[in-house]
């Protein structure tokens, strides 16, 4: 596979890992198709565990996301600026605090949000209770899949 090539399959990652925090945009699908055209581009071993991977940790993210209330998020007073400062707070938690540092960093990334709008702590960690009750746990669900099919794809790059 070129590198051409490489850059596009990360560039849908990209899109994909974006993809997630907006409605309606099939983001995990976009992850998991890149990582198809990967594996069908490069047959490596290494890519096609990376495949099989990526399907059971969308499967099991599925599995969970449909366990989980339903998004609700429009109605508890979500914006876009909060999906923008979440992604970007799992993004960087992911990549400080491998794997488990997304965790904190959406949920900082909403805090930090809501905190910036209502001005006050304790009014911020009440919104943050409401986002995270309306759906925001079904987004972290969604998104800590596909930061665990990048990371594996990107290693499997740097290091397969």
């Amino acid at each position: 596979m070129g590198v051409w090539e490489l850059l596009l399959v990360g560039v849908v990652v990209l899109l994909g890992l974006c993809g997630v925090l907006v409605p309606g945009v099939p983001g995990s699908l976009l992850v998991w198709a890149a990582v198809l055209w990967w594996a069908l581009d490069d047959p490596r071993p290494v890519s096609w565990f990376v495949l099989v991977g990526a399907t059971v940790t969308l499967f099991l993210s599925q599995v969970v996301r449909w366990a989980l209330p339903p998004r609700r998020l429009r109605e508890s007073g979500a914006t876009p600026r909060m999906a923008v400062y979440a992604g970007a707070g799992a993004f960087l938690g992911f990549l400080v605090l491998p794997v488990v540092g997304a965790i904190p960093g959406f949920m900082g990334g909403i805090y930090l949000s809501e905190r910036l709008r209502l001005g006050r702590h304790g009014e911020a960690r009440a919104a943050l209770r409401t986002a995270m009750r309306s759906g925001g746990w079904s987004v972290l669900a969604e998104l800590f899949a596909c930061l665990l099919i990048a990371g594996a794809w990107l290693g499997a790059q740097l290091w397969g």
